[in-house]
C-alpha cells in the first residue's frame, strides 16, 4: 500500500509540473487581404461553413477550447493545429502560388467528400463542425467551381 501512495504522489507531482509547460496560444494577426473568406468574398453560407468546420486548425483564428489549457492534452491540440496550418492555412491563402492553391483545393475536395475532414475526433468535441451531406456538397461545389474557373 505504501508503494501505491508513492506512485500516486509522484504521478500527481509530475502532472502538476507538466502544467508549467504551456503552449503558445497566441494567433498571428490576420490580414484580410490574403485571408481566404475575405479575399475570395465567399458567400455567407460558405464563409460560415469554412469558419465553423475548418478555421480552428487551418487558420490563424484558432479558438482554443477549455481542454486545451491542460497538459498534456494542450500539447496534442497545439500539435494538431500546427500540422493543420502546415497543410493549409486559410489566413495566408493569398500568399500561396497557383499550383499550391490548386493542390490545396483538390485535397480539400477529397478530404471533405471522404469525411476525413473535419477529423472525426474533432467533431466529437465540436458538434458545430459536423457537416451535413448537403453542407459537404455545397463546400465541394464551391471548391470545384473555383478550380474550374481558376478563380483562386
Amino acid at each position: 500500500m505504501n508503494t501505491l501512495k508513492k506512485v500516486l504522489f509522484w504521478t500527481l507531482v509530475v502532472f502538476a509540473m507538466m502544467q508549467f509547460i504551456s503552449i503558445d496560444k497566441v494567433n498571428k494577426p490576420v490580414n484580410t487581404a490574403v485571408n481566404f473568406v475575405d479575399a475570395k468574398k465567399a458567400p455567407e453560407k460558405i464563409r460560415s461553413l469554412i469558419k465553423g468546420a475548418c478555421y480552428d486548425c487551418h487558420s490563424n483564428e484558432t479558438v482554443y477550447p477549455k481542454y486545451a489549457y491542460v497538459a498534456p492534452i494542450s500539447w496534442s491540440v497545439k500539435s494538431h493545429v500546427n500540422e493543420g496550418r502546415e497543410h493549409l492555412n486559410f489566413s495566408v491563402w493569398g500568399t500561396y502560388n497557383k499550383e499550391l492553391k490548386e493542390s490545396m483545393l483538390s485535397k480539400s475536395i477529397q478530404t471533405v467528400q471522404s469525411k476525413v475532414m473535419p477529423m472525426p475526433g474533432y467533431i466529437v468535441y465540436h458538434k458545430e463542425a459536423n457537416l451535413t451531406e448537403a453542407e459537404r456538397t455545397l463546400l465541394v461545389q464551391y471548391f470545384e467551381e473555383m478550380l474550374k474557373s481558376k478563380s483562386y
